[in-house]
């Protein structure tokens, strides 16, 4: 039989505004079921169902299968990248499979929720009163990760270029955003007013939104590293 080498590219930007289109329909679904739920209840079983499938705050959901898609869209991408730069024998090759194993782990914890897990062990260890922005105190322990993480990548992010720099520092930005930054805007307002309302919902919403956010940012950095470090990001099929 002969052989047929059948090949497949992929264009970062048609990638992204793909990933983008999904995120902003399910980003209207999300918010669509909020306001049914706060204007007319959840007294409906299957209304109640319909919301819960889209919430940005719930698990085991569309939105949340999303997310796990994404990241490891993004594991994959750094696996690959430390294949091709270990093949060219570039240096930090163990930097990029660093990462990579950083995001499967990332995307288990999205489908087992392991930090929430923490919430309750750090809390008893603070106290449980007027934790204010620490509420949800996963937090703690979570932001000396991410220093340490940033210090142990720091040359890696030095040897990069500034453009790919300053893209990989974008996406970090907007990620922790919304994975740290509104985490602890969303705490104190639990704190102060529980979650069943209005303000709580939107602030998952901005927090999911800024993960989606950051995750696509990044996908497209990464495929734009593949683009202009290999060429293009092709795949082949032998028949």
């Amino acid at each position: 039989m002969n052989s047929v080498d059948n090949q497949i590219s992929f264009n970062p930007a048609t990638i992204v505004r793909i990933l983008a289109a999904i995120a902003l329909l399910l980003l209207v679904a999300n918010m669509g079921g909020q306001l049914l739920r706060f204007s007319f209840g959840e007294d409906d079983a299957y209304l109640r169902k319909l919301i819960l499938l889209f919430h940005f705050d719930h698990e085991g959901n569309i939105p949340t299968y999303f997310s796990l898609l994404l990241i490891l869209f993004v594991a994959t991408l750094l696996a690959l990248i430390a294949e091709l730069n270990r093949k060219q024998m570039h240096p930090h090759v163990s930097k990029w499979m660093t990462l990579s194993m950083g995001f499967l782990y990332i995307a288990f914890d999205e489908a087992f929720q392991i930090h929430e897990k923490l919430i309750w062990p750090f809390q008893s260890l603070i106290g449980e009163d007027n934790l204010g922005v620490f509420y949800f105190a996963w937090v703690i322990p979570a932001t000396f990760i991410v220093i340490m993480l940033g210090l142990f990548f720091l040359k890696f992010l030095l040897y990069l270029s500034f453009t790919e720099r300053s893209r990989f520092l974008i996406a970090a930005a907007i990620y922790l955003g919304g994975a740290l930054g509104m985490e602890l805007i969303g705490g104190r307002h639990v704190e102060l007013y529980g979650e069943e309302n209005w303000g709580y919902s939107l602030i998952t919403t901005l927090e999911e939104g800024f993960e989606i956010s950051g995750l696509i940012f990044f996908i497209w950095a990464l495929l734009k590293y593949c683009e202009e470090h290999f060429s293009s990001v092709q795949f082949h099929f032998k028949t």
